[in-house]
């Protein structure tokens, strides 16, 4: 059985600004309560448009980044090096303290993880009418014991199905944030039509056991408090 919370944010809850080359809309970011101007967080999952042909990225030396384009072809240049073709869909890692040059119209996605503190991974899903996927068996290919899970619906409608079969529905531009002990579970992505989503994971480095005992006991306090609401 998985113990976690569950919860959809809502396109309307999301929080949009303006970057030099276009709008960044932000989809999820931890701890609560922190800021991208701040460079507070510990991981940080947005969605971007990318309005000029020729762009330069933001530095962040202390975060690595996985980029997708949702939207449109894109060419990336690292510290100068050739450049590197991304069709639609196609994830891609690379150092948030490369200079990174871009070009190319697009609407990305992207995963910014803090070095040394958090791992994660960026899984497509294109899904056609009746399609099912087991997500987490897509997911723990590259994050074996995920945290934090995250399914954004991009286009069409998904529904997500635990193995207790209870059913969370994502409307296109939603997004389903699922925390909490996710090993030895199954998890089934359903759409009725054509969809575009993107499912994201992120797995907290332990320090040290006692580290590691401490986040497993704050998630159940959590999970508790969350169960006699």
């Amino acid at each position: 059985m998985a113990f976690y919370i569950s919860q959809v944010v809502h396109r309307d809850d999301y929080k949009t600004t303006d970057w030099s080359g276009g709008k960044t809309t932000e989809i999820g970011i931890a701890p609560k309560g922190s800021e991208y101007a701040d460079r507070d967080f510990l991981w940080r999952l947005s969605s971007a448009t990318v309005d000029v042909e020729e762009s330069e990225f933001t530095s962040l030396p202390d975060y690595n980044r996985i980029i997708m384009t949702l939207s449109g072809d894109i060419s990336l240049s690292h510290n100068g090096e050739r450049m590197i073709d991304l069709p639609e869909f196609t994830p891609h890692r690379f150092d948030g303290g490369d200079k990174t040059v871009s070009i190319g119209k697009v609407t990305d996605f992207n995963l910014m993880l803090r070095k040394g503190v958090c791992e994660g991974t960026v899984v497509p899903l294109r899904m056609q009418p009746g399609e099912s996927v087991d997500l987490f068996s897509m997911l723990v290919q590259d994050v074996p014991a995920p945290d934090e899970v995250m399914v954004y619906c991009y286009r069409g409608k998904l529904t997500v199905k635990d193995e207790d079969d209870k059913e969370h529905r994502i409307e296109c531009g939603d997004t389903l944030r699922l925390s909490g002990n996710f090993r030895e579970t199954s998890w089934q992505a359903s759409a009725a039509e054509s969809t575009l989503a993107v499912a994201a994971a992120v797995h907290y480095i332990p320090r040290s056991e006692e580290e590691a005992e401490a986040q497993v006991k704050k998630d159940m306090e959590a999970l508790k408090k969350k169960m006699e609401q």
